[in-house]
């Protein structure tokens, strides 16, 4: 009999159903206080939490428990303990204190800190982040209650990607919450960042995999000519779904509801063997630890499916590569979205288009931090393409958003008739709602009728930096906002004291200043990074080159003024990335020259004798032929070729071995490291289409693209 979703969604997770039963009334209202409004945890509070926690997990068939962590790598950290200790008098009991569910002490000497402590300094302490629900992991016959936290240095300095993520929502609350009460809304408390998700990603055979190293060591192929049939047709997208693609969805939907993940779509994506899911909007942080566990659902299920879920960003040359796309929106605990417009209420058009100036200011300032902010070597590969937007971050409108703004530029005087008909040409606009606003896939930065869509990040990112860096530049956009209209309050006469008409003043200073950063049109196209270029819009073509933004003085500022990352902890960051892009760089590199001179060239030598060998069988019978000849002299081409870039591949790794200045040698990997394995990939590549199948020891793209 099939279950209903109803009855097992949220088995998994400790949900303030299960909170309200387990916990007395006073201590459940204090929690949920803590979840809901920002509120400081009550210590006091955390013993019969606790206890509550174990005495679920225990019911569950747990025996184990775990803090939960993103450390500043792409993928999620834990360590397990026990329920169990001893009793008074020695014997075996199951225990969960209080201290153990508030903090735990991994060792963290070899994660990244970015030279924020000494290796022989591990300590570092993670601590339970309450506005995240605790789960249940199973792994066989094993349960482990997961506690998500946030990881921290022993001084109290970010570890991990969790933290500035929570700071801030703290400072967006208080700019939006203050700007707001300027306005005479008293009733706004608290504001909430709604933000869903979209994971694309690929499946490809287990069984095929184990014929390209390549996918297993680096998470995407290093060689490949491109498939006779890839996406050309364009008959993947929305397609009809396989069955035994649509068996492994549906075990994976299944995992996710039982977790409490509200997967809303799945669907076949434009290349071949590449799909995507997407969840129902919830709390920004909430919607982040989901995709973090969607990454790794994906991934095992697969395996038990007899695949592997492939989740870097430019997998196969020549066909879409895959990201996510962040949808971010805010509002507050009185239900509205402030990305929405209204035919009816002017506080909430000014609301409106005050958000859309925030985010406009922020982009235009810090427009180099969120590019970034989704800087990997994934993304290299991937941004400008035809499958994502170019690195030049801009802002999309549409038609009627953009009409708008540039109505209250060109009016002469912001007036009453104006304040309370701000939708001026495009009142009707709630009547459509959602989706009055066209989607340019080709824009970094879309607005999609009541929220942005933020299309730039690489699919196997940790979501939280982009909410970071789109929470912090809309925070500043916010507070100089709040800035400029309390300074016209103070040199303002009797006759203009209207905080609204002032507020649509600054409004209208904010549209002139920004337009730069909007553009309505192809972002693929030639004539857009010309333009770009005379608007000095940031357009940093690599992840070393981005990063620098991060080390820009006004950049550094605002995020300790903000308190998102302190001075240390930025360039922390910094360092961090750059090591990790090297890392991937290099890991890559040594690879390629693995496979080549173990199997590429061996595979040529093999083609090449077994020509050789045909044209001597056939000189003996006084055959003569000019192609057999031309044939073997262009594969002998072939092979020196390939043996020189895998040379001079060996040499750049050996000479970076002795700088030590990590920007220098990241700038070196982006650059001349990557055309000298795109100049040996080009030459393998061309072997590939001239060597027998029976030589050629890796799976071809086709095999790749077409098992299912």
């Amino acid at each position: 009999m099939i279950q209903s979703i109803y009855n097992y969604y949220g088995e998994l997770v400790f949900t303030k159903k299960v909170m309200e039963r387990k916990l007395s009334k006073v201590i459940y209202k204090k929690l949920v206080a803590a979840i809901d409004n920002f509120e400081y945890l009550d210590q006091s509070i955390a013993s019969e939490v606790a206890h509550a926690m174990k005495e679920w997990a225990l019911e569950n068939g747990a025996t184990h428990f775990a803090h939960w962590f993103q450390p500043q790598r792409s993928t999620t950290a834990q360590k397990h303990d026990s329920f169990i200790d001893y009793g008074e008098n020695g014997e075996i009991i199951e225990r969960f204190s209080a201290s153990q569910l508030v903090q735990s002490e991994p060792d963290a000497s070899s994660f990244p800190s970015g030279g924020i402590r000494s290796t022989f300094e591990a300590r570092g302490y993670t601590a339970w982040d309450p506005t995240s629900p605790v789960f249940l992991l199973e792994a066989g016959k094993t349960k482990t209650l997961v506690i998500p936290s946030v990881f921290l240095s022993w001084t109290g300095e970010v570890l991990d990607l969790k933290t500035p993520l929570l700071r801030s929502l703290i400072t967006l609350n208080e700019k939006v919450i203050k700007l707001q009460k300027l306005l005479g809304n008293k009733n706004v408390k608290r504001i909430k960042v709604s933000v869903g998700i979209e994971q694309e990603y690929f499946l490809i055979s287990k069984k095929i995999a184990r014929l390209r190293p390549d996918i297993i060591v680096t998470g995407r192929t290093l060689f490949g000519s491109k498939a006779a049939k890839g996406q050309q047709m364009e008959d993947h997208y929305f397609g009809n779904i396989k069955e035994n693609i649509l068996e492994f969805m549906e075990d994976v939907d299944h995992e996710l509801y039982r977790k409490g993940i509200p997967v809303k779509t799945r669907h076949n994506e434009v290349a071949p063997n590449q799909f995507e899911l997407a969840p129902l909007y919830q709390d920004i942080n909430l919607a982040i630890d989901n995709n973090l566990q969607t990454m790794e659902i994906l991934k095992k299920i697969a395996d038990k499916h007899d695949m592997i879920a492939i989740l870097h960003e430019k997998p196969f040359a020549g066909v879409n590569g895959s990201g996510k796309h962040f949808n971010w929106s805010i509002g507050d605990n009185t239900g509205e979205n402030y990305f929405e417009s209204s035919s009816k209420s002017p506080l909430k058009n000014i609301s409106f288009v005050l958000a859309v100036s925030a985010v406009l200011l922020g982009v235009k300032k810090f427009g180099g931090v969120l590019r970034a902010s989704i800087a990997n070597a994934g993304n290299d590969y991937r941004l400008g393409t035809n499958e994502a937007p170019p690195a030049i971050m801009s802002i999309y409108l549409g038609e009627f958003v953009d009409k708008l703004l540039n109505s209250i530029e060109k009016s002469s005087k912001i007036d009453e008739k104006e304040v309370n008909e701000i939708t001026l040409g495009v009142r009707n606009l709630p009547k459509v709602n959602k989706d009055y606003s066209d989607r340019n896939r080709t824009s970094p930065i879309a607005f999609t009728g009541n929220k942005f869509e933020f299309r730039a990040l690489g699919s196997s990112s940790n979501p939280s930096e982009i909410g970071t860096i789109l929470n912090l530049l809309t925070a500043y956009g916010f507070d100089e906002i709040y800035k400029r209209i309390t300074l016209k309050e103070k040199i303002s006469n009797t006759e203009e004291n209207d905080i609204k008409k002032k507020a649509l003043g600054v409004v209208k200073e904010i549209i002139i200043e920004t337009k730069g950063i909007r553009f309505e049109r192809n972002g693929y196209s030639d004539d857009w990074y010309k333009e770009a270029t005379k608007r000095k819009l940031p357009n940093a073509k690599n992840t070393p080159e981005a990063l620098k933004f991060f080390l820009d003085i006004d950049v550094v500022k605002t995020f300790a003024e903000y308190n998102i990352l302190s001075k240390r902890e930025l360039m922390s960051k910094v360092e961090i990335k750059l090591e990790n892009y090297i890392k991937t760089k290099e890991i890559e590199y040594k690879y390629a020259i693995k496979i080549v001179n173990t199997l590429i060239l061996p595979s040529i030598i093999k083609q090449i004798n077994m020509l050789v060998n045909t044209k001597k069988n056939l000189n003996e019978l006084n055959i003569k032929t000019v192609s057999l000849t031309n044939e073997i002299e262009v594969l002998a081409n072939l092979y020196d070729k390939i043996k020189e870039y895998t040379i001079n591949l060996e040499s750049f790794l050996f000479e970076n071995e002795k700088h030590q200045i990590l920007h220098k040698i990241a700038e070196g990997f982006a650059t001349k490291g990557t055309e000298i394995l795109m100049n040996l990939r080009k030459n393998v590549d061309s072997a590939e289409d001239l060597v027998a199948d029976e030589y050629w020891p890796i799976a071809s793209y086709q095999d790749l693209l077409n098992a299912f």
